[in-house]
């Protein structure tokens, strides 16, 4: 999995990783909330590009 992230991609999680957990730390109720947010942001853009490239015939 992180063969497909690259440096960037795996930079890029530990740092929302860190992020959410300094506002955990301060703030749990937030932390739930901001990690629904990520969790629901992340399966609409899995869900668009998955139709992108099944338009495309990738998939």
């Amino acid at each position: 999995m992180f063969q497909r992230l690259g440096v960037a991609g795996v930079v890029g999680a530990l740092t929302l990783v860190a992020g959410l957990a300094v506002v955990a730390y301060s703030q749990p109720v937030v932390a739930v909330g901001l990690a629904m947010i990520l969790v629901g942001t992340g399966l609409v853009v899995k869900g668009l590009a998955t139709n992108l490239m099944r338009q495309f015939g990738f998939a």
